[in-house]
């Protein structure tokens, strides 16, 4: 009898073990149908689809790695379309900046070669269409300096140099271009030497990038260079007294192709700044910018000294 029993119990407890199994099993099957049919919507493009787990559901797991993996796809897609939209921009912007010089150029040129003017007016439009082949010059080298930079493609040969010494170089060029645009300038620059790894032409770079916005952009009259070093740093003050910049706009002007209605970042096509943010990274340097409206701006670049 007691055996009996015993069988009977077993009999009950298998039929429950089975049952349950049962409905795991079904329970799964449902779950599976569910991350299949999500799968399928993914796979059609449908990436805001979603794959819902309860607490205690077997494929939970499976439930969030699916949604973290067409998460992240969603990221890279908007990320693609704000890259192909902003390299739509860059191509209309570009093709503005070089087509207005370029048109100008022409003409002038036309004007002169076909006899339209003579004398001293002759002289002028020549000066002019000089001055607007080197305008195009410009803006097709920084056009290419962005592409290699954006491809990763740009090329550095550092070498062991003295920052002062070099800065003091860069800036004796420039002198006669500020003189003659009726610019004031100050320099303060250490007569100690301060060595770091230098890219030349890429730090060349950033300081003429940096004078070339103020003194096109600026609005002011009023250029200083200040260098102040610590015992493992070097900041480099470059700044002006124009118009400055809104605070609206003010943390997004290393950005490229960065468009607002600010009057002094409203002419140009938006590459310069965006050059200099990226070659000084290169140098595992950084820079920051700083301004008041109508009290101009001080940009500031941090280098570390050779070891």
């Amino acid at each position: 009898m007691n055996c009996n029993l015993f069988l009977f119990a077993l009999l009950c407890l298998s039929m429950i073990c089975a049952l349950f199994f049962a409905v795991k099993l079904w329970q799964t099957k449902q779950s599976l149908s569910v991350i299949k049919e999500a799968l399928e919507d993914i796979k059609a493009g449908n990436l805001n689809r979603r794959v819902l787990a309860k607490e205690n559901d077997r494929t939970k797991q499976i439930c969030h790695d699916i949604n973290m993996i067409t998460l992240n796809n969603q990221t890279q897609f908007i990320r693609q379309q704000q890259s192909e939209a902003s390299y739509k921009r860059l191509m209309t912007s570009l093709s503005h900046d070089a087509k207005t010089p370029l048109a100008s150029l022409v003409g002038y040129l036309e004007a002169v070669t076909g006899g339209l003017v003579t004398g001293e007016e002759k002289e002028a439009y020549i000066l002019i269409a000089s001055e607007k082949a080197h305008q195009l010059k410009g803006f097709i080298e920084s056009l290419f300096e962005w592409v290699k930079l954006d491809a990763g493609e740009q090329t550095y040969h550092f070498e062991q140099l003295d920052l002062n010494e070099l800065t003091r170089s860069i800036i004796a060029d420039w002198i006669p271009t500020w003189e003659n645009s009726h610019f004031k300038y100050e320099i303060e620059i250490p007569e100690t030497e301060y060595w770091m790894d230098i890219d030349i032409h890429a730090y060349t770079r950033i300081l003429n990038n940096l004078f070339q916005n103020i003194l096109k952009h600026s609005d002011g009259n009023r250029l200083t260079l200040r260098i102040t070093e610590e015992e493992s740093l070097a900041q480099i003050e470059v700044s002006d007294n124009g118009i400055g910049i809104l605070p609206s706009s003010l943390p997004h002007i290393f950005e490229r192709m960065y468009q607002c209605d600010d009057s002094r970042l409203a002419d140009g096509n938006g590459l310069g700044l965006a050059i200099v943010k990226e070659l000084v990274s290169a140098h595992k340097g950084k820079i920051k910018a700083e301004s008041t409206p109508s009290a101009g701006i001080t940009f500031t670049i941090t280098f570390r000294k050779a070891l």
